[in-house]
């Protein structure tokens, strides 16, 4: 009896330590779960009300790990926040904009941009809570600026040969129409919730999703239509 109980407190820690072993010999797995856990943490309690306990006990590692990958708490939510525009431009990179005339690029991107907010409600989360923040954190990451750079120049890119063809007028701004896509696309998920209750709409039934997507559409292209 004695033995038994001896070789199961002998087996334990060996298992412990067999998953903590995992982790340690895959510290890039290990970054990115905790990065997808702190993201939904922080998406929907922001960075004030997330904690480093919680994360830690989701992904079943340490706070001491979380904080020798990351720093601080400060140091997730900003590479959370840096993961998340970095998704959205690597995707926005394979729409092959240049490959299209200037009116079907441009009608792409909006319904791209849409799409992309409407299935990550999370991602509108979190530069809501940044928001809240002033821009305080995103200010301070050069990776997220950089990230910026190609998307306004696929956007000028697009505007440029669609003012040379005829198609769009001239004198708009890249980053201004940047700018109007994402209000768009943005209000229709951070909104969705007081503006249906107050205009009793659903607002994630297909069918008002269909018609508020190509009128979104619709109505950048007018805009920058000639």
């Amino acid at each position: 009896m004695n033995e038994l109980v001896h070789a199961k407190r002998s087996a334990a820690p060996a298992r412990s330590s067999a998953k903590e072993t995992t982790r340690t010999n895959d510290p890039e797995r290990t970054k990115a779960n905790i990065l997808e856990v702190a993201a939904a943490e922080f998406g929907e309690k922001g960075l004030a009300g997330a904690r480093i306990d919680e994360i830690a006990a989701l992904t079943q590692t340490s706070k001491r790990m979380i904080y020798y990958y990351f720093g601080s708490k400060e140091g997730l939510y900003l590479a959370v926040l840096e993961e998340s525009y970095r998704r959205v431009r690597d995707i926005e990179a394979e729409l092959h904009l240049q490959d299209l005339e200037p009116e079907q690029a441009l009608r792409r991107l909006v319904a791209f941009t849409f799409d992309h907010h409407l299935h990550h409600e999370n991602f509108i989360r979190l530069v809501m809570s940044e928001n809240i923040n002033r821009g305080l954190y995103i200010k301070q990451s050069s990776h997220i600026q950089e990230l910026n750079v190609p998307a306004i120049a696929a956007i000028k890119n697009l505007y440029e040969r669609g003012v040379k063809t005829g198609v769009f007028r001239a004198g708009l701004d890249p980053v201004d129409i940047h700018a109007s896509i994402s209000a768009l696309s943005f209000f229709n998920v951070s909104n969705q919730h007081t503006f249906g209750v107050l205009f009793k709409l659903d607002m994630t039934s297909p069918a008002y999703t269909a018609h508020r997507r190509d009128s979104v559409i619709e109505m950048v292209a007018r805009f920058m239509k000639k």
